[in-house]
């Protein structure tokens, strides 16, 4: 127990010498201000500015194709796995037996519409505002565009 005691009384020492300790006080930072530079401005001259020679636009023109094609519409989905394409009708109609072109960036081929359905229903045709699915012989793919081959 003579140790305890004597633990007791460094600790209670200890204690009394922090608080006879003064605190220190903190110190504010002083933040020197520094004047704002002034920017000199160049004066403007008054003439006229140079006219220069504008370039004339060229019109780009869409896929030049034969008289006897016909834009139909343009795809919006292809299925892979069933080998399906979706064509969403803007002009004219389509039926089954139609000679169709499609061609977009990568796709430039023609096939024959063998079928057609519009929800999953067998058509004969289908006319225009009407997304209608076939079965495409190649890969199409979104935004090519869709003609319609007329006979000569």
């Amino acid at each position: 127990m003579g140790l305890f005691k004597k633990l007791a009384k460094n600790f209670k020492k200890l204690l009394k010498k922090k608080k006879s300790v003064p605190q220190k006080k903190s110190k504010k930072k002083v933040v020197k201000v520094r004047p704002k530079k002034t920017v000199k401005t160049k004066a403007k001259s008054k003439s006229k500015p140079k006219k220069t020679a504008k370039k004339k636009k060229t019109v780009k023109k869409g896929p030049s194709l034969p008289k006897n094609y016909v834009k139909l519409g343009l795809v919006t989905h292809y299925f892979p796995h069933v080998e399906a394409g979706v064509i969403k009708v803007k002009k004219g109609t389509i039926t089954v037996g139609d000679e169709i072109h499609i061609k977009g960036a990568t796709t430039d081929f023609k096939q024959r519409v063998e079928s057609l359905q519009i929800d999953h229903v067998p058509v004969q045709s289908a006319k225009i505002g009407a997304e209608v699915g076939f079965g495409a012989k190649n890969r199409v793919r979104q935004h090519d565009a869709v003609y319609l081959v007329k006979p000569v």
